[in-house]
């Protein structure tokens, strides 16, 4: 079974793949403006390595017949068609101006690029480059709700930003709890993910309520908690804060 697309990314620009382990990997794709600039910068790269070789070249050429002039611009030319490639293969999805700004080109089902993809999406860059500075690439991708140019709609492939995130620490319950409250507890919760980010998200907000709005927060789920687990509590706040500790440190009080 292939893994299942959500085709319509919502407003927040993201793309959500459910794999058939049940397991949803989310992907933040690259807008106009991301593209634009990564595309800026390795046009100044390439005029770079452009102007390298073509200074190179005219030197050498002043010691022969014109072989070095042509030799030159063979090279010019499979730069421009094959840095994106070349780049896109050593640097597994992006250009150096894609890595400066931490974007990366994948397939549409998340998987890495391959030599075929890479070789279709860069193939249809004139074609986007039309009439002129890419007028038509920009136009397309602007009107794609992923975000892709020609090249992307015929090889199948998008352009993604690696977010950096800072990973939270797990949260300090305080006081720390006792052996004799963890006692109380099951030793195995079977809590599902969704469980313990809701009690992680509530944890973590808790601090910053109005202590009776802190409470009644709590006591809208501490009574589900309680029947599941057969447990009885006297403090809802200290009670989830005790499900969320064992759920994450076991036994370390």
């Amino acid at each position: 079974m292939e893994a299942s697309i959500d085709h319509s990314p919502g407003i927040d620009t993201t793309l959500d793949i459910d794999t058939p382990e049940q397991v949803r990997f989310s992907f933040r794709l690259a807008g106009p403006a991301q593209r634009s600039a990564a595309y800026l910068i390795d046009l100044l790269v390439r005029g770079a390595l452009v102007t390298i070789i073509g200074v190179g070249f005219s030197l050498a050429s002043l010691f022969d017949d014109g072989f070095g002039a042509g030799l030159g611009l063979l090279l010019i030319f499979l730069l421009e068609w094959g840095y994106y490639i070349a780049s896109e293969m050593l640097m597994n999805g992006q250009s150096i101006g894609k890595r400066a700004l931490h974007l990366r080109v994948v397939r549409e089902n998340g998987l890495p690029l391959s030599f075929s993809d890479s070789f279709l999406r860069n193939l249809l860059r004139a074609a986007d480059f039309l009439p002129f500075m890419n007028a038509l690439g920009l136009l397309v991708l602007s009107l794609d709700s992923k975000f892709r140019r020609l090249g992307d709609l015929v090889a199948g492939t998008v352009v993604v930003s690696e977010e950096r995130q800072d990973i939270r620490p797990l949260i300090a319950i305080q006081p720390p709890p006792s052996a004799e409250e963890l006692s109380r507890l099951p030793r195995q919760l079977n809590l599902t993910r969704l469980d313990i980010d809701a009690l992680e998200l509530f944890l973590r907000r808790s601090g910053h309520l109005n202590p009776a709005r802190e409470q009644e927060l709590a006591e809208m789920v501490a009574p589900m908690y309680a029947t599941r687990f057969s447990v009885r509590y006297h403090n809802p706040v200290r009670f989830l804060a005790l499900l969320y500790h064992r759920a994450t440190r076991g036994d370390a009080a």
